[in-house]
């Protein structure tokens, strides 16, 4: 494949979908290297008996879901988790035949496709679950299942009390399959552990009610990112690993707990370089005007391709190991920074030029810039960012 020779990373590099060449100056860094770190460092903080499922869904929250799922089956990973059928089809068809599980209940006209390429429904409806089976039956097969146990979360699940009289009710069926039982925590990556130890409790409920009906549940997994790293009590014999596995925290409590890498950086080249007179505008609105003596450097990069215009003059980016700020109104394709040029013996002017690297999200030399960083500014989260950039940029990866 073509390699991307820009950057100053040593190790291969390949693009995955832009052919033999970068389309634009601006692109994700994807660390694949730090994927298997971070699920190493999973594997030794969970003990060797606890399986993991790789969160995939959202095209690997924007890292890109069949090369992060190869890497993570190969790191050691058994099984991986998707939102929707769509996302299982797409691994299906890079060549992945690894178990699939569709995190949530998808539409019923959807079951052709689950029993051929063979992914597997959560389920949270009776209904559902008996149409499964009859279309597995008419094929001479057995559909597997897992079922979603609804502890209190209330947006998905069949109720705790009601998990094992589900069970039974279908347990009947020869085209049904129970593989697995699970439920998801609202509140595991909270400081106050109320929320948590509620739900915990009635899951073990269910479980204790489904054994006692005589039912195997099955894989049993409960815990996310932030469960698996916090309570070893919710790691039963499976965990999923989401946003943990790209090395991004989801909650400052975990940070101390476990040492993770970041795979994503978020990088551009200096596509225009231009000396702006003092007083004059830059972008639109004229949200800035000049000091005198900068260069106003623009890149492209903008908010169509995942960063918030609510960014506007109060981020920085890394040029050399030194911090510029963004000015001017963020655009949709485009952004600007400021090069002061007067400097002094202390502190010396950042010298930019035509085509130099800026670091957006990453590290250059001492310096970094984090999705946390922008996520606290923005009153949001690294997944919602991490997400965003996945939607436009090209994708490098370092291997």
């Amino acid at each position: 494949m073509g390699l991307h020779t820009g950057g100053q990373e040593q190790r291969g590099q390949y693009m995955k979908e832009s052919g033999d060449n970068v389309h634009r100056h601006a692109w994700v860094e994807i660390d694949l290297e730090a994927i298997r770190y971070n699920l190493k460092r999973f594997r030794k903080h969970l003990g060797p008996d606890v399986k993991i499922m790789a969160v995939v869904k959202a095209d690997a929250y924007g890292h890109g879901a069949a090369e992060c799922a190869r890497v993570a089956l190969a790191t050691g990973a058994t099984m991986l988790g998707v939102a929707t059928v769509d996302e299982g089809l797409a691994l299906r068809k890079t060549g992945i035949a690894a178990p699939i599980l569709v995190l949530a209940q998808p539409p019923a006209e959807t079951i052709p496709l689950l029993l051929q390429h063979q992914l597997i429904p959560g389920v949270t409806d009776m209904e559902f679950v008996l149409a499964l089976g009859e279309a597995a039956d008419s094929h001479g097969s057995v559909a597997g299942y897992h079922l979603k146990i609804d502890t209190g979360m209330n947006r998905l699940g069949v109720h705790y009390s009601d998990a094992g009289d589900f069970l039974r009710t279908v347990a009947f069926h020869r085209g049904l399959s129970l593989l697995g039982v699970y439920t998801h925590f609202a509140t595991a990556d909270d400081v106050d552990t109320y929320g948590f130890n509620v739900q915990m409790k009635r899951f073990e409920e269910a479980l204790a009610n489904i054994r006692f009906m005589g039912i195997d549940p099955g894989m049993v997994h409960a815990a996310n990112t932030a469960a698996a790293i916090r309570y070893k009590q919710a790691h039963f014999n499976m965990v999923r690993i989401g946003i943990g596995m790209y090395g991004l925290h989801p909650a400052d409590i975990t940070k101390p707990l476990i040492e993770l890498h970041p795979a994503m950086s978020i990088k551009a080249r200096v596509s225009f370089l231009k000396p702006v007179s003092v007083g004059e505008g830059v972008s639109y609105s004229f949200t800035y005007r000049s000091p005198g003596s900068v260069l106003i450097a623009t890149l492209p990069i903008g908010y169509a391709d995942g960063l918030s215009r609510s960014l506007s003059n109060r981020m920085d980016v890394l040029v050399r190991g030194q911090r510029l700020p963004q000015v001017g109104n963020i655009c949709m394709d485009m952004m600007m920074v400021e090069a002061n040029q007067r400097g002094s013996m202390l502190k010396p002017h950042a010298v930019v030029e035509l085509g130099d690297e800026v670091v957006i999200v990453g590290r250059s030399e001492n310096e970094q810039i984090t999705l946390d960083d922008m996520a606290k500014m923005l009153g949001t989260i690294n997944y919602e960012l991490a997400c965003r950039f996945g939607m436009r940029l090209d994708r490098v990866y370092l291997d």
